[in-house]
């Protein structure tokens, strides 16, 4: 399946994020820790396959309210453990670690979802100590052509890289993970991307969830890769890395 490719995404981030949307509760965000899910609007990469595509695009003309999440998060934090901050892409936001800073003073942890792609806001959280745990994701192998189908736009591999090394070296908690999808990805693909991370503590591999809300519509016609397919390539790099596991 030929990949709609934009050469460049228009979307102009504003300094400070803008909320799109906000789960109070979560088991699954957070590994081992009851969560709040916080969701930026407006990402640099467009997936064909991701799902989330109102939260893809630029900033709409009504937002969440901070105030009115810090307030629901500050009456809540007894019974939280930490918040995620997911989208979209939260790193696009320059003014993003003011928020971060203010949701630990409250004593929560922070979990970071990205997708890699500004290593100088990574570095800076990782730096202030304002992120306790960290996914980001692994879209194909690291090569131009590869990366560019899985993300629906020319990405810049140096920041990918700069990103995955700063994890590695840092003392925070987290994991690595690649949304497998027939027709971008197959076995040797997967066991590409292994030899590039080798060394990571985690690394999971994420079942494709087929939905009517792709990105590209007509992912909603790919069917996924049997769970067995999955743990099989697990088994086959699981010495790769401290962890190694199936999601979905």
């Amino acid at each position: 399946m030929g990949v709609l490719l934009e050469e460049v995404v228009t979307f102009p981030p504003p300094l400070e994020p803008v909320w799109g949307g906000f789960q109070k509760l979560s088991l699954l965000d957070y590994p081992a820790k009851v969560a709040s899910v916080l969701f930026v609007r407006g990402c640099n990469f467009r997936c064909p396959f991701c799902y989330n595509t109102e939260l893809v695009g630029g900033p709409p003309e009504k937002e969440l309210p901070w105030k009115e999440i810090l307030g629901y998060l500050k009456k809540r934090k007894e019974w939280l453990d930490g918040v995620v901050i997911t989208g979209g892409e939260p790193t696009l936001y320059s003014g993003l670690p003011g928020y971060l800073r203010e949701l630990k003073g409250m004593g929560l942890s922070v979990k970071l979802d990205t997708n890699g792609s500004n290593p100088d806001m990574l570095g800076e959280l990782l730096r202030e100590g304002l992120v306790d745990y960290v996914a980001m994701d692994v879209k194909a192998p690291l090569r131009e052509e590869a990366y560019a189908r899985a993300a629906g736009v020319k990405v810049r591999l140096e920041d990918v890289r700069r990103s995955l090394s700063l994890l590695l070296s840092s003392g925070v908690e987290y994991e690595l993970r690649t949304t497998v999808v027939p027709t971008l990805l197959g076995e040797k693909d997967l066991l590409e991307i292994a030899e590039e991370i080798r060394g990571a503590r985690r690394y999971y591999l994420q079942q494709f969830r087929r939905t009517s809300t792709h990105v590209d519509e007509r992912f909603s016609q790919i069917h996924p890769y049997p769970r067995e397919f999955l743990e099989e390539v697990a088994r086959r790099i699981s010495g790769c890395f401290g962890k190694c596991g199936v999601r979905g």
